[in-house]
């Protein structure tokens, strides 16, 4: 049944929000701006509003005005910065999420969402709203929305793909944005220990293989290294966009042309990073849009050849345990859709997983190991031991496929920062990972 499809301002869209209401805002650069401040306006006479919503790129005006949290609970299915001190405050919650799913939990376990708001870019003249860089589950959430409300926003690029917009037949209500710029991720510049991680990883792309990239500089790295080497017909198949890809696309070293899914198109979910990300992905016909259980289910992901996934990890125990998205029982970010690609690329004809982590880091000016003999307590583990591939630190790439826990062991340690060698292998000993008299 057609909806309403009317223009009314962000504080009458506010107006529509009562008690005990479940809304979700989206995710990334689609969460809303201008209903998230004329609702924060209207909290002082509401109470138990539970908010969905995914990485946020901005502060949210509604967590800004309830900083004890008596009126909105915030939950998250993957934590960007903003939201990992929100939860430190205790006033933000993890959801925890295999990201590529979360259309069908909305389709089969979350009951129909009272208000969606969602940023998208005005509507063209063929009456749709582009979900622009952030297309993940929306089609789902405008199919389980009772109220749908689509926030414009002029700077919202315009993204082409599968199921990358809203019909305003299925719109309520149309609110007009602030119209600002879209946030952009810092870069961030690589480190020696990136760039040796780096080196590692990018010695085993083949070519025509189809990447995945993760967020941080260890995977941004490969993309430098790959834009100099001599590797040829990379694809990509990636959850998000990064300004790595583009700066790898730029040099030549993108064609697309050995896929054999969407050959000749970089396939992404959403984006996020500098303006010039942007502007590239922006009417981009070579960059394809797809919902998130296209872009990251496994059995999606393993049709392509010679599949590359890299992702960063924080903490890995000497029998393969991945903790990629707390520090004990503090969260600081998601599972993602990390697991998933760890198994779509092995099961991919050729395919290669990589996670890779510094030896070390720094802690109240005390330097540790992120190998450790045990994860450490609360600690969530992102990638289960038998999944993992491919480690790579600055020290050294090892595989674990068919290998013994004591093999494992070993060869982990073989890539630990040398100074805590030693005491890892007296561990692994002690709790007899590594059997007496083994060699």
């Amino acid at each position: 049944m057609a909806r309403l499809g009317l223009h009314i301002s962000a504080d009458e869209a506010a107006a529509l929000v009562r008690s005990d209401m479940w809304l979700d805002y989206g995710a990334s650069l689609g969460q809303p701006d201008a209903f998230d401040a004329a609702l924060a306006r209207r909290l002082g006479i509401l109470s138990n509003i539970r908010i969905r919503s995914c990485l946020s790129t901005r502060p949210r005006a509604v967590l800004e005005a309830d900083p004890k949290g008596e009126h909105v609970y915030w939950f998250s299915t993957h934590f960007g910065g903003y939201d990992r001190r929100k939860h430190d405050e205790a006033i933000a919650h993890y959801l925890p999420v295999h990201l590529g799913e979360i259309p069908d939990y909305y389709r089969r376990f979350i009951d129909p969402v009272d208000i969606v708001v969602l940023k998208t870019a005005p509507m063209d003249d063929k009456g749709y709203f582009n979900f622009g860089p952030s297309s993940l589950w929306n089609r789902a959430l405008v199919e389980r929305a009772r109220i749908l409300i689509v926030e414009e926003c002029a700077a919202m690029p315009r993204v082409k793909g599968v199921d990358t917009g809203v019909h305003i037949s299925e719109v309520d209500y149309i609110i007009p944005g602030d119209n600002q710029k879209m946030a952009e991720l810092p870069k961030g510049t690589a480190t020696d220990v990136d760039r040796a991680v780096a080196r590692l990883i990018a010695n085993e792309i083949e070519d025509g293989a189809c990447l995945q990239i993760g967020i941080g500089g260890m995977p941004n790295a490969v993309c430098s290294l790959l834009a100099e080497s001599s590797v040829t017909d990379l694809g990509i198949h990636t959850e998000m966009m990064t300004d790595g890809i583009v700066d790898l696309y730029r040099s030549g070293r993108i064609t697309g042309a050995k896929k054999q899914l969407n050959p000749g198109k970089m396939v992404c979910t959403f984006a996020l990073g500098a303006q010039y990300l942007y502007d590239f992905i922006d009417g981009n016909d070579e960059v394809e849009f797809h919902p998130v259980d296209y872009t990251n289910m496994p059995h999606i992901i393993m049709q392509n050849d010679k599949v590359a996934s890299i992702n960063n990890t924080t903490q890995i125990d000497l029998q393969g345990q991945a903790a990629s998205e707390s520090d004990g029982f503090r969260h600081i970010s998601g599972t993602g859709g990390q697991s998933q690609f760890i198994r779509g690329a092995y099961a991919s004809k050729g395919g290669k997983s990589f996670l890779c982590l510094a030896s070390t880091y720094e802690k109240k000016g005390e330097r540790k190991s992120r190998i450790v003999p045990v994860l450490t307590r609360g600690n969530i583990v992102t990638a289960q031991r038998t999944d993992l591939m491919y480690v790579v630190t600055e020290y050294g790439i090892v595989n674990l496929k068919g290998r013994t826990v004591a093999e494992r062991a070993r060869l982990l340690i073989s890539i630990a920062h040398p100074d805590f060698r030693e005491e890892l292998e007296r561990e692994a000993h002690h709790q007899r990972m590594i059997p007496r008299g083994y060699f």
